[in-house]
């Protein structure tokens, strides 16, 4: 397939390394409070756990920087973006506010720098954005906060980076696919670009008759704008292994590419949907998870030189030790570089120093600390997987004429 070039000043920038991996040590600093799926330091021992095996080549740490005002306000309302600094600057989070905003909830709860930190990590994917303008792939394992209304925090989400992301490749005039690969459905995203035709917002996620957000992300909702449909969601029944998960991710992205034929490609790299997660209900392997992205990573449009135009942050997940292998694997993918299965001993001592033991009965738990692979498994492909499967190519994106 071919592509459009580079856009104007894309190969202005120093190359530098193949891929950046975009860091604050502001991620280590705990989040959400203390009594929540997402109290747990997801990105730094994604950062340690790599950095144990020699996972960094210099200049590929990259200090990611705060979003300005002004970039917030190209998604979220001003008087949103008032009342989340101002509560920040506060401390507290009125009545009003938290009634107003979904600030201060247990789902968005208050916390030290509640304000500071997201806006890291929204920065971090403008940042993300940057950089495959000139010619590298990019990480923010922070990112992928795909609920984020633009005046209202919702589902853990304050600020929608991946938004942020697409609308800094769109001030460049690039038509941007964005694939969603979270348990839950990317509303946030969708309702974002569901009236421009320059952007396909595709998501494979959990049934929505039994997962947040519930209402939205269904088969039926293809979204339309002038010119073309803007929608394609793939709604998962319980317990989809790697086999069936494959099967289903190439029916919707390989025709997705050919039809859409996008400039670039931003992935959201949520890592619920591993059989580990206790907040989804899907059966992916470590290597199920990777054999995806690997095949985002492999299609996705290239530069002149042969460097994917793509992007990726993090997104959900919630089981800590499964969620830092699985993005430490994606960091290499990214990066170009071979992993060892086995995890070196500074790798084991920053996983157990975590202190996770949500499921230290389980008989696999062991072997989370010993390799950053799963098990294999055999499991066939389920009939309504099949039929699922051929139900994509009934899309109205895929209809010619």
């Amino acid at each position: 397939m071919e592509y459009r070039r580079d856009p104007p000043g894309a190969q202005s920038q120093p190359r530098g390394p193949r891929a950046a991996f975009l860091w604050s040590e502001r991620f280590r600093t705990r989040s959400y409070g203390s009594n929540h799926p997402l109290a747990i330091p997801r990105v730094a021992l994604t950062f340690d756990l790599v950095a144990s095996y020699g996972g960094f080549a210099p200049g590929e740490i990259v200090e990611a920087r705060q979003a300005t005002a002004e970039e917030l306000g190209w998604f979220h309302d001003w008087d949103y973006l008032e009342a989340f600094a101002r509560a920040d600057a506060e401390q507290r989070v009125d009545p009003q506010c938290r009634e107003t905003y979904g600030l201060g909830t247990l789902e968005n709860p208050y916390f030290r720098d509640f304000y500071t930190v997201p806006a890291i990590a929204a920065g971090a994917s403008i940042q993300a954005a940057e950089f495959l303008l000139g010619g590298r792939i990019a990480f923010n394992p922070a990112g992928g906060m795909h609920h984020a209304r633009p005046g209202a925090a919702q589902g853990f989400c304050y600020l929608n980076d991946p938004a942020l992301a697409i609308l800094r490749l769109r001030r460049e005039g690039l038509r941007v696919l964005y694939v969603d690969i979270d348990a839950h459905h990317g509303d946030g995203v969708e309702a974002a670009f569901r009236d421009d035709p320059e952007v396909l917002t595709l998501s494979l996620h959990m049934d929505t008759g039994y997962a947040y957000p519930f209402a939205a992300g269904t088969f039926e909702d293809q979204g339309s704008a002038a010119g073309g449909f803007t929608t394609l969601n793939v709604p998962l029944p319980r317990g989809v292994h790697d086999a069936e998960y494959e099967l289903i991710f190439d029916a919707a992205w390989t025709p997705a590419l050919e039809r859409f034929r996008p400039d670039a490609v931003v992935l959201q790299a949520g890592a619920d949907a591993l059989y580990l997660d206790p907040l989804a209900r899907l059966n992916l392997s470590t290597q199920g998870f990777l054999a995806v992205a690997a095949k985002i990573l492999g299609s996705a449009p290239r530069h002149a030189d042969g460097t994917p135009r793509l992007m990726v942050t993090g997104g959900g997940g919630y089981h800590l030790l499964g969620v830092a292998r699985a993005w430490a694997g994606l960091w290499a993918l990214l990066a170009g570089r071979d992993l060892p299965e086995a995890i070196p001993p500074a790798g084991q001592a920053a996983l157990r120093a975590t202190g996770w033991d949500l499921d230290e009965d389980e008989p696999y738990f062991s072997a989370l600390f010993q390799s950053r692979l799963d098990a294999p498994s055999d499991a066939p492909v389920r009939p309504e997987i099949r039929a699922l499967a051929g139900r994509i190519a009934s899309h109205r994106l895929f209809q010619r004429g």
